[in-house]
């Protein structure tokens, strides 16, 4: 395997309060180099000290972060829904029921269209510095339109949710307990194989908590793990569902009873914020503030999808995430990486540490900072994903 020393970094992000100095979770290093073999971080430290490679990148004094990590998407669909967008920014609220003209399109679309579609999304959002991407299905709504989705998405990651549960499929408008049947039953056993997740949207106007405990449930015993779309648009079970059963994430989070918090304070929960969204839909801000002050994991994803939230840079998310939602730049950034890595349950990705996949952004300015200060601006210029450079 060859190896890379990227050095004369101004800042390198590692993520490893033993990495770096002072008593920030960013564990950054001044001066740093970090050395990738194969897949892998192998080294972190000084600049004066790295060892020697087959190659070495100079950062010229720019900044190097892990990559983002993406926690929550949903890339398998078709169309778009400007006409909806037009109309929410002329004064129409948000409500789930828009998901049905996504689920049309998805519907009619090819394989090939499908794919298409997601592989331009995952394309961008890694020009972007995204190196890990989770993506449902949830626009099909029927078995072989949801298994399809699924199939497309675990050819381009390992990280598919399974998301049946997304709204009731128009054709069981008047019978959502025989929705539920189909998602928990014979769409369930289609998609399994395909996914490591299961998801369901708790809201009115999806799926009521008694109805996302079952979807959650059965998935559990196919061996899904669950996350769960709580509290967006309403207070509602679905946080506290979330923590019932152990769900690795509780998506959203916006509105939040004092219960709410605290039980996401007490449990290996992560809530994962998606300002993207309440951008799009001018809805209330979550309160990042108020979460991060008790004591929860917060994760920061952009929620990509055509109707809410139609974007996949997660530095637009950080921004955000700072002005609006009460974030520090450390914490957004920490969020948008570790956070999102907390939110898959994985320790490989969103840390530079050894052992951990070679996954790197190196951004055009000297600190992480600037991806808060100066909103808009493309700031990644090199992008590392398992040890390849492919930005």
């Amino acid at each position: 395997m060859s190896s890379t020393a990227i050095v004369n970094i101004a800042t390198l992000v590692t993520n490893d309060p033993s990495l770096g100095r002072g008593f920030s979770p960013l564990g950054p290093v001044r001066d740093a180099a970090v050395v990738m073999e194969g897949d892998r971080i192998v080294w972190t430290g000084e600049s004066s000290k790295a060892p020697a490679t087959d190659n070495r990148v100079d950062a010229e004094g720019r900044a190097v972060i892990p990559g983002f990590v993406d926690s929550h998407s949903h890339l398998v669909f078709a169309g778009d829904r400007t006409d909806e967008f037009n109309a929410r920014m002329s004064g129409h609220p948000y409500s789930a029921g828009g998901i049905r003209t996504t689920v049309a399109a998805t519907r009619a679309a090819s394989d090939a269209e499908l794919e298409a579609n997601l592989t331009r999304f995952l394309t961008e959002a890694l020009r972007q510095g995204t190196t890990t991407v989770e993506t449902k299905s949830g626009y099909g709504l029927t078995t072989e339109d949801e298994a399809r989705a699924l199939r497309l998405a675990a050819r381009h990651t390992d990280e598919v949710t399974y998301l049946g549960a997304h709204i009731p499929a128009p054709e069981y408008a008047d019978d959502p307990a025989g929705y539920v049947d189909l998602v928990t039953g014979r769409m369930l056993d289609a998609c399994a194989p395909h996914a490591r997740w299961i998801d369901v949207f708790c809201e009115r106007g999806a799926f009521d908590g008694d109805q996302a405990r079952a979807v959650l449930t059965a998935g559990r015993a196919k061996g899904l793990h669950a996350r769960i779309h709580a509290n967006q648009l309403s207070h509602g079970p679905g946080v506290r569902l979330a923590v019932e059963l152990d769900a690795a994430s509780a998506d959203h989070c916006t509105h939040l009873t004092d219960a709410d918090v605290d039980a996401l304070a007490h449990s290996r929960t992560v809530a994962t914020l998606l300002p993207g969204a309440e951008f799009s839909t001018r809805a209330a801000w979550p309160d990042a503030r108020r979460l991060l002050d008790a004591g929860v994991t917060v994760a920061l994803s952009t929620d990509c999808n055509p109707g809410s939230s139609f974007t996949s840079s997660v530095p637009f998310c950080i921004a955000l995430a700072v002005r609006d939602m009460g974030m520090t730049p450390d914490e957004a950034l920490w969020s948008a990486t570790a956070g999102g890595a907390a939110a898959l349950r994985r320790t490989d990705i969103g840390r530079v540490t050894p052992g951990a996949f070679a996954d790197l952004a190196l951004l055009d300015a000297p600190s992480h900072v600037h991806l808060a200060y100066r909103p808009g601006v493309p700031l990644v210029t090199g992008v590392w994903r398992r040890g390849v450079r492919v930005l």
